[in-house]
């Protein structure tokens, strides 16, 4: 059966925001900063229009490198590209806000970003330590600030022009609605780890209601046990289909609303992860009925700490 290569080009409108972002997104969490020029730019070419980067990744210069390229080699316009970039938790006191901002856009090298998100609800000690701990090892938080405090300056970031949506990340349902209820400018686009074996159904229905885009990460589980591909259900609908499983997942990603992320080093892994293609219904309603795994692979929900970030900086 014919299945439509469609589905990897998806764009979805921003209810609360300009433009529109592309389904298929490559993130960029990539300890080397070589590595994720040369990744980026691989991605670039296999069609990816919409890199998802941030601060606390320590590689958004190289990001940018691979942008510039592929600006100067004409093979790309910034009228088809959606950059999102985050803020970090030590920046969430509204005074350092534009100032994080304006160095994230500087580092990347463009005028302006499409998304900016507040990358957890978590304010830690504000200053240059982007993990700041105590003699014990622990978190040090900031009690000074409110997440709205912080969503209010990121709305006078829109008001002026600088970015065209925000939108948060590692964010829960009750904290979520709390900020819909109180923000001027709602979300646009609302980032969590969400799989087959963490679908977020209720907050999908939640955003789905208040025209927020979910975005998930760790689309495929991030290669953690249970892995995800390996699924007796996932592997049989790739049989089916003649795709691979982590196609199957991402194609059940974007059919089911959501735009994805997906993070890879390998050219083989980058151009698979683009080439997804529409699933039968039945599909749908398999991965929907069948898969009764549940799993988390990140706590950052908890603690604003996230799992897939070396704490030790990147050289």
């Amino acid at each position: 059966m014919a299945t439509s290569e469609a589905l990897r080009y998806t764009r979805i409108h921003l209810a609360h925001g300009s433009g529109e972002l592309p389904a298929v997104g490559f993130g960029t969490l990539i300890p080397d900063r070589l590595a994720t020029k040369q990744a980026t730019k691989a991605a670039l070419e296999v069609g990816f229009r919409h890199l998802d980067c941030a601060e606390r990744y320590r590689n958004e210069e190289a990001v940018g490198d691979a942008i510039q390229e592929a600006f100067k080699a004409g093979t790309l316009q910034r009228e088809e590209l959606f950059v999102t970039t985050k803020l970090w938790n030590t920046n969430h006191r509204p005074e350092r806000v534009k100032a994080a901002y304006d160095a994230s856009r500087q580092r990347l090298r463009v005028d302006y970003i499409d998304c900016y998100i507040i990358h957890t609800p978590f304010a830690f000690k504000p200053g240059d330590e982007q993990d700041p701990r105590d003699e014990q090892g622990r978190v040090i938080y900031d009690s000074g600030v409110t997440l709205l405090e912080t969503w209010q300056a990121l709305e006078r970031l829109v008001d002026e022009g600088h970015c065209r949506s925000i939108g948060l990340s590692d964010i829960t349902l009750e904290k979520l609605r709390e900020i819909v209820l109180a923000a001027r400018i709602k979300p646009a686009v609302v980032q969590v780890e969400s799989h087959p074996y963490l679908p977020e159904w209720d907050l999908l229905e939640f955003c789905r209601k208040h025209g927020i885009v979910l975005q998930a990460f760790a689309a495929v589980g991030h290669a953690l046990e249970p892995k995800i591909i390996d699924d007796p259900v996932i592997t049989a609908i790739a049989q089916r289909v003649h795709k691979t499983p982590a196609q199957v997942v991402l194609a059940w990603a974007v059919q089911r609303g959501t735009a994805f992320l997906t993070t890879s080093t390998k050219l083989r892994r980058i151009q698979e992860n683009f080439e997804i293609s529409a699933l039968p219904e039945d599909a749908m309603r398999e991965i929907r009925d069948r898969i009764t795994t549940s799993a988390r692979f990140n706590a950052v929900v908890k603690t604003g700490v996230p799992g897939f970030i070396p704490r030790a900086p990147v050289n």
